[in-house]
Formats: C-alpha cells, structure tokens, sequence
C-alpha cells in the first residue's frame, strides 16, 4: 500500500495506549473514551482515557437497554490474523451478506452492481444491476447502491434487500435473485418498497440487516440537514424498523411510522448479541465517533450533543473515539465482542463486551495495512470477512483493490 497509509498508522499509533502484543496483525491496545468522559473540544477526543483499565458506560442520561443476563464478560485482549483474499479487484464495495453456506453477496456503490462469491474458492458471479441507482462518487458523494440484505426466507422466495439513492432520494426495494439465469441477467422484478428517504451528498446511511425478529432494520443520515435528525416526521437521521413489505413494524414506538430510534447523525453498522441487544456504530462530526446500544424510541443526540451527554433527553454511547482513528463503518458480533470497520482510521476495532458494558479497552488490529476498512461479515465466533475500501474516492488504492479478506479473530 502506499505511504499515506503508514502516516496514519504513525500519527494514531502516537495517541494509543500501548500494550503487548497478542497477535502479528494487532497494531496496539487502543481505549475508547470511555461513555462517562465529557464531551471535548473538536478532534481532542482519543483513546487512553479509561477507569481502571475498562472502558466506562455512560452512568447518566437514559437508561441503555435491558439488563438481559449475559454469558460473562468477553476476554479482554484478543488477536487478529489475515488468513487470505477471498475476492480482489472489487469496484467501491458496500454492502456485504452470506447467501447460504457457500456464497457471499457483495455490491458495488458506484457501478450498482451485485455479485456472487464463492466463498471456498473465490469465484466471482455477476448477478445483475441496479439500474436505477445513482452514485454521486465522482463528485466525492456518499450516495449509490449502498445496503444488502438477504430475506430470512430467501430459500423460498428468493428475496434481496437494497437500499439505494435516486437523484432526489433514497429507497429500499426488493429484487428476486435467479440464480439459475445467465450471469448478469439474475435480477428481476425489482419493486420499492420505502422512498422518500431524505438524500444528500454525504450523510445517506444506507446499511440495513434483519434482525432476530424477522424484522427489517435499516439505518439512515440526515443527508446533510442536522435538523431532520430530532424530526421524528422525517426518515432521515434515524433506525427504521419495517416488515419485509415495507411497512411499520409491529411493535415500533409509533404504529405509523418506521422509526425505531432516532437523533443519528449517520449509522453506518448494525450488529446483534446472542442476547438480541442490538449495537450500531455512528459517524460524529470531528468531536467523537460512537458505537451505541440501541433501544426503542430513544434519541441519540443528533445535533444538538455528540459523544457522551449529561442531558436526560438523550441517550449517551457505549464507547467513542476520536474521528482521526475511526470513521466507523460495518460492524459485526463474534466471540464476545463488536468487531467494527474504521474508514479513516484503516483499522479494525475489538470492543470486548459484558452485557451493556465493555469488558475492557478495545484494541486496533490491521492499523494501516490495508487501508479503509468498510463492511464486517461473521462466518462464526472465529472468522470474520472484512472489505476494503480504498477505491471510494478517499483512499490510496493498489492494482488489487479492493478486495474481501478473510481474518482468523480470537
């Protein structure tokens, strides 16, 4: 990789609280702020800051989800290991999903495409095209064919998820996967089920997941007007929560509407504990990037606090860092911790878990070794895919990007 990448590593690796290393590929222990540390001025917030070694939950503002039993707190160190290059050569890859034991599903942001991946062997299969995205990458945009997720009964339906951007909004549709058409001809009967999603140069979140309740969640940003985020009549800024045809879902805080969770600047990952609690990371604005547990109806902050609060009104992080080593993207649970994809930091964070809390100080692994990180897929408690990111515009790309790595984690 090129040399911007090695600055980056330096000038964070400078801000680290240094430990001993537990595996060839961990760059450093790094500490969140912990959620319990006031909010700082611009770019001042950084990891190191922990009571006692363990990263702090928010102890004021609400409550920050159920007190579900856990299974004990996650092993405080851990370790990572690039095992190989499933797939390389991948256009602005985005949204990532298994299909099957065998087979990933990867979409390309700029050229709306979706292709199929053996995971065994790595053989590309291209399934079709988004055609009615439209990417804004050229211009330094966000926007594209972002989120992927595949429908819990695709074994019947044959049912994908996408979330897209249009020239005047974002929208989530179905499409049926063929797998038995011609390469590049697989996707049909493409139909939207949710548009009117605020869109924007930047800001258009994008990820979406089924959760354990069959439910579809999908994340949004508030495409550059902060205000739409407190807006609970706007889709933008929030966590949706809708039925596979696009509807509220049952149970959501106001039957009419999709809104699951709100006051987000950006939510770009999604991730469940076995305990069902669901997690998401969040892109701040210079001040403090977050990973949150999210609960019902609560607001988030967005705009008026980021990172750690003492307002009542708004529900504080679980942990934040400072922009200049994260930037998160994907996230994953596997081995009792939050495996979360940073961007701008180009590395990957280990937040080990106990319950609502951390367990300890997460670590950085792969600091600058592969650039941008974006999407986190768990294969099992042990293996993670991870894809890079380095060809979005913002990243130093070699001839082999980007690409969907396979990490051995502990």
């Amino acid at each position: 990789m090129t040399g911007s990448r090695a600055v980056i590593g330096a000038a964070a690796i400078a801000v680290a609280l240094l430990g001993g290393c537990t595996g060839t590929e961990r760059s450093g222990t790094a500490a969140t702020t912990p959620a319990g540390a006031s909010g700082s001025a611009p770019g001042s917030a950084r990891p190191g800051d922990t009571a006692g070694g363990r990263a702090t939950p928010a102890t004021t503002g609400r409550a920050t989800g159920p007190s579900t039993p856990s299974a004990g707190p996650a092993p405080v160190h851990g370790s990572v290991r690039v095992v190989r290059t499933v797939a390389d050569g991948i256009n602005v890859p985005w949204g990532l999903a298994r299909l099957g034991e065998d087979e990933l599903l990867v979409n390309s942001r700029d050229s709306r495409t979706i292709t199929r991946v053996d995971i065994a062997t790595g053989r590309e299969a291209r399934a079709g095209e988004i055609t009615q995205a439209r990417s804004n990458g050229t211009r330094g945009g966000e926007g594209g064919l972002l989120g992927l997720a595949v429908s819990p009964d695709f074994t019947r339906n044959h049912v994908l998820y996408v979330y897209y951007s249009t020239d005047r909004d974002n929208r989530i549709a179905r499409v049926t996967l063929d797998r038995d058409a011609q390469p590049g001809q697989q996707l049909r009967d493409l139909q939207v089920i949710v548009d009117g999603i605020p869109h924007g140069l930047h800001h258009n979140g994008g990820r979406m997941a089924f959760g354990p309740d069959g439910m579809l969640y999908v994340t949004t940003g508030e495409a550059g007007d902060p205000e739409l985020s407190q807006d609970r009549s706007s889709l933008g800024g929030k966590i949706l929560r809708m039925t596979t045809s696009g509807a509220p879902a049952p149970g959501n805080p106001d039957p009419r509407s999709l809104v699951w969770s709100y006051g987000h600047r950006n939510v770009q990952g999604l991730a469940w504990d076995p305990a069902g609690r669901l997690w998401a990371s969040e892109f701040g604005e210079r001040t403090a990037d977050e990973l949150n547990l999210i609960v019902k109806d609560h607001n988030y902050g967005w705009p008026d606090t980021q990172g750690r609060t003492d307002n009542p009104d708004y529900t504080s992080p679980v942990a934040q860092w400072g922009t200049e080593v994260d930037s998160p993207s994907g996230i994953a649970y596997a081995g009792g911790a939050i495996w979360m994809a940073a961007l701008r930091g180009e590395r990957l964070w280990r937040i080990p878990l106990d319950g609502t809390r951390t367990a300890g100080p997460p670590e950085d692994f792969l600091n600058g070794r592969h650039g941008r990180l974006r999407s986190v897929l768990a294969l099992d408690d042990h293996t993670l895919l991870v894809t890079t990111s380095n060809t979005d515009g913002r990243g130093a790309p070699d001839r082999s990007d980007d690409r969907i790595l396979e990490l051995a984690v502990r």
